[in-house]
């Protein structure tokens, strides 16, 4: 391994880097300004509808509680069992 020449590539960055850094500061003394993207402004409406919808559907709470108290709900015990196992197996993993 030569370190002569790491020392040379490690100069040239050093020169370059203060160089590129004494440039920006030139350009950011006038004021500093933040744009948004317009998907970044689609992510934000998106969030803020997700976060005021109700996690609760009524609609399906409603007609679920009208079958229930009929009689007419029925659950299929081997289907109850397996999905009662798959969140099991879900949570020890």
């Amino acid at each position: 391994m030569r370190i002569e020449a790491y020392n040379q590539v490690a100069q040239l960055y050093k020169g370059s880097k203060s160089g590129k850094l004494q440039k920006s500061y030139d350009t950011a003394a006038g004021r500093d300004e933040v744009t948004i993207s317009r998907t970044g402004h689609d992510y934000h409406y998106a969030k803020q509808a997700v976060a005021e919808a109700s996690d609760i559907r009524e609609d399906k709470v409603a007609q679920l509680k009208t079958r229930v108290e009929s009689g007419s709900y029925k659950v299929d015990p081997e289907d109850f069992a397996s999905k009662l196992l798959e969140k099991y197996n879900a949570l020890q993993k």
